[in-house]
């Protein structure tokens, strides 16, 4: 019979084989390094309305609109409460003594209204322009006036110093004027006479009536207040 031992060396070196195999990759498994830690996840983005990418602005307010001249509240006329308007003798804001259709210019005296133009003219060589603050005014506007000066100043006597009653007003009749601002009456106080032009009340810088003889003599002496005034009683 042929002998078992070569198969027995195969079978042995076999096993051995094996082993050494088996040895290796248990070796190979306990060099490795040991895992590492995973990192944190990142923050959730915030939500937001608007489009990635995009800088959200806010919306612009809208300026107001410039207002023209016959959209600017006229002197003497308060807001919402119904007064009375250009037409009787409130005075648009900036109206000069050149403003023929503002009413409270264009109803003047023409001698007065002569006199102030001739008298504005050289004043704006100087630098200096007259400002028509009050002028002609009608009956009722006077009454309105005359009302409002009552409430301001608790009587009538004392309004009576800065506010005539429409049968002796000057403004109804047209013969006085309100001017500004102080650069033209400081202009008025020096040379006004050489047109005839007069402050007629010491607490109303700002009055002037056409005294035509001014230019020859000179303005005549002032009143301290209507009160004083004959024509006012």
């Amino acid at each position: 019979m042929p002998s078992s031992r070569p198969a027995e060396r195969r079978s042995r070196a076999t096993a051995l084989a094996l082993a050494f195999a088996g040895a290796a990759l248990l070796g190979t498994l306990g060099c490795q390094a040991p895992a590492t830690e995973s990192a944190p996840p990142l923050p959730a983005a915030r939500a937001t309305s608007a489009t990635p990418g995009t800088e959200t602005k806010p919306t612009p307010k809208t300026p107001p609109k410039a207002q023209t001249k016959d959209q600017r509240q006229p002197r003497g006329q308060a807001q919402g409460k119904g007064k009375l308007g250009i037409a009787d003798g409130a005075v648009p804001e900036g109206t000069t003594v050149f403003d023929d259709k503002v009413p409270a210019v264009g109803k003047l005296d023409p001698a007065l209204l002569e006199a102030l133009r001739e008298a504005a003219g050289d004043a704006e060589q100087d630098g200096v322009e007259f400002v028509v603050n009050s002028g002609w005014r009608s009956t009722a506007y006077q009454n309105q006036l005359l009302r409002e000066a009552i409430e301001k100043y608790g009587s009538e006597a004392e309004a009576r110093r800065w506010v005539a009653t429409p049968e002796k007003s000057q403004h109804v009749s047209g013969d006085a004027v309100d001017l500004g601002p102080a650069k033209a009456t400081m202009w008025l106080a020096e040379h006004g006479a050489d047109y005839g032009l007069c402050q007629i009340y010491d607490n109303e810088p700002w009055h002037y009536e056409l005294r035509p003889d001014a230019d020859d003599r000179g303005c005549p002496a002032r009143y301290d207040d209507p009160t004083e005034d004959p024509r006012m009683n």
